[in-house]
């Protein structure tokens, strides 16, 4: 297979930067299981949303010792987030802070009084259900997780028709902007390495460390943040999913959800998701890292218009 031989570089491989360690009291990858978990609200669904009543003008979080950031705000003990501090925060919601656009809604940045920066989603007014039930399930996803190499949820709010979602702002966009040459000067193999054990760490972190093994189902290069020093951080969790309770169990049934290109074949057929559908993802990822392609290439000749396909002919 193409490629195989920098796949066995990009598992094998070591980070050689001085990043590989966080220090002074933030989180270090170690494999000791008891150090990863994270205490979150507890659900009898096997989705991760919560039905539990929530305040319409209160932001809820949990503190992150995961987090690359160095603000002290605390925004779970301040408890009061109103939306007028997020309007402020975001410029009373300014095109010029707006960062990016999906399904769901706009993502703005935002700035807060003690000077963090934040990435402010904000549901589209007429967002349907379907898409009300991604907003609860990322809100109660990553109240669950923390961890240096995924984003960290401050807080979010429900007021009025306003539903809106508080993460750590991540300044240098996607991994996918990089790959196609919107944004730096391009990633030298080192980086790409680097870039790609984060990944690993993140998607080990979500499948063996935390209280429930959580699955994540988007795994995509749009979906990865790059830091200014390229560490690498998993985002949007909108169809994120518990994996089965049954320790025996090894799937469970679902409606497939994805992204084409990405979404393994064995789960879109069968719809019995497990976390090998997530590793699958990182292989797709892996790919893409390596040749630059998308995972689908409408253009390409239909033989070579599915990436996975084209790279094991």
């Amino acid at each position: 297979m193409k490629c195989a031989s920098v796949f066995a570089l990009f598992l094998s491989g070591k980070r050689n930067t001085e990043e590989s360690k966080v220090v002074e009291g933030s989180y270090e990858y170690d494999h000791r299981k008891s150090a990863h978990k994270v205490k979150g609200p507890s659900s009898s669904s096997s989705d991760l949303s919560s039905d539990s009543n929530k305040s319409s003008s209160k932001l809820k979080s949990s503190d992150s010792y995961g987090s690359s950031s160095t603000s002290n705000t605390k925004l779970g003990s301040a408890g009061n987030f109103s939306y007028e501090e997020i309007y402020k925060a975001t410029a009373k919601f300014s095109a010029a802070n707006k960062v990016g656009e999906g399904a769901f809604g706009t993502v703005y940045k935002g700035k807060l009084k003690d000077g963090t920066l934040v990435a402010v989603k904000r549901a589209n007014k007429d967002v349907e259900n379907k898409n009300l039930g991604e907003f609860k399930n990322e809100v109660s996803t990553l109240s669950k997780i923390e961890h240096l190499n995924l984003v960290r949820l401050y807080g979010y709010l429900e007021h009025a028709d306003e539903k809106i979602i508080v993460v750590e702002y991540v300044n240098n966009g996607s991994l996918r902007e990089h790959l196609d040459g919107k944004r730096g000067d391009g990633l030298e193999i080192g980086e790409r390495l680097d870039i790609a054990i984060d990944i690993a760490h993140a998607v080990t972190y979500l499948h063996m460390y935390t209280d429930h093994p959580i699955i994540h189902r988007d795994i995509k290069a749009s979906n990865i943040l790059l830091t200014d020093k390229l560490r690498a951080k998993v985002a949007d969790f909108g169809f994120a999913r518990l994996a089965a309770e049954d320790p025996s169990a090894t799937h469970v049934s679902t409606k497939v959800k994805g992204t084409a290109g990405y979404i393994d074949p064995d789960y879109m057929r069968s719809h019995k998701l497990s976390e090998k559908s997530d590793v699958y993802s990182f292989g797709v990822l892996l790919v893409e890292m390596v040749t630059g392609r998308h995972a689908v290439e409408p253009r390409k000749p239909l033989s070579e218009r599915v990436t996975i396909k084209w790279v094991s002919n």
